[in-house]
């Protein structure tokens, strides 16, 4: 069995970011760590990629070829890939002892109500791969009430389309201020509290207000499920990235899975730690230091 991570989010979320920090990270605690980068646009990677996508296909043929549009051309990608998912296999073979790290696209859509990726997904997990998505959102979406509702509900269905094991993270959480000031304390953005506080911000808008029962109905649907909830993380702070990835490795069962190399480590500090992270530490650090 193989365990690994499936990292999504909307553009600009820092995924690309994210996989070359956990992959460094991981790799520092004695983990043997693969890359393999899923995203036919990325052209740029600062990490080592051990299976690349556009060795198979790439989002600027797929454009010239076939005459579409950035978005259609990343769901063609996804369909042709899964077309070849003996492709992709064959090369995750050469890696099967490695902790895998999957950076995928960021168009949304993909997580959303595309089955592509889900379809790959399963295609995998039956070659016994164990996975846990980690959906990653810009933290300064939170200053926006509009933004923070369009977060919950983006990962809300991210969650239901891809039926894994989930951990959803505000990134970038030292940067959480730098586009306006939190209404609430941070708290009460990463356990999605009463949004009925959230609504009157909401119903205050200039834009919102026309949308009141809406906004009510939206509000009421993101409870009613009560799925959501978020972690804090800041790529280049060690602290940040250790608990995170305690979470993820307890979601995913890897830190149960046995004092093989690589995992002692790991498994002490989650042992130690524990899994809840402690909001108020990250408040006091990133937010009320400005």
């Amino acid at each position: 069995m193989s365990f690994g991570q499936v990292v999504v989010g909307p553009p600009g979320s820092g995924k690309t970011t994210y996989c070359w920090g956990a992959y460094q990270f991981l790799q520092g605690s004695g983990r043997k760590v693969a890359i393999v980068n899923l995203d036919p646009a990325n052209d740029h990677m600062p990490y080592p990629c051990s299976v690349n996508i556009a060795d198979l296909i790439t989002l600027e043929d797929t454009m010239n070829e076939l005459k579409l549009g950035p978005n259609g051309g990343i769901m063609y990608c996804m369909e042709y890939l899964l077309e070849n998912i003996d492709w992709l296999i064959e090369k995750l073979q050469a890696i099967k002892d490695h902790y895998i790290i999957f950076d995928f696209p960021g168009q949304v859509e993909l997580f959303t109500h595309h089955h592509g990726v889900k379809d790959l997904i399963q295609a995998l997990q039956k070659q016994h791969f164990r996975l846990v998505a980690v959906h990653l959102v810009d933290a300064h979406y939170c200053t926006d009430p509009t933004k923070y509702i369009s977060v919950l509900l983006l990962s809300l269905k991210t969650m239901i389309q891809l039926e894994l094991p989930h951990v959803n993270v505000l990134s970038k959480v030292d940067l959480v201020e730098s586009y306006g000031k939190l209404q609430f304390n941070l708290q009460y953005y990463t356990d999605v509290m009463d949004l009925s506080y959230l609504l009157e911000s909401l119903n205050e808008d200039s834009f919102g207000s026309k949308y009141k029962k809406l906004n009510e109905a939206l509000c009421e649907l993101i409870e009613d499920f009560s799925l959501v909830g978020f972690y804090t993380l800041c790529v280049e702070d060690k602290d940040s990235m250790t608990k995170l990835q305690q979470v993820i490795d307890k979601a995913g069962g890897f830190v149960f899975g046995g004092l093989t190399a690589g995992n002692e480590s790991i498994m002490l500090a989650a042992n130690q730690a524990g899994f809840l992270e402690d909001v108020s530490d990250v408040q006091e650090r990133w937010i009320d230091q400005e």
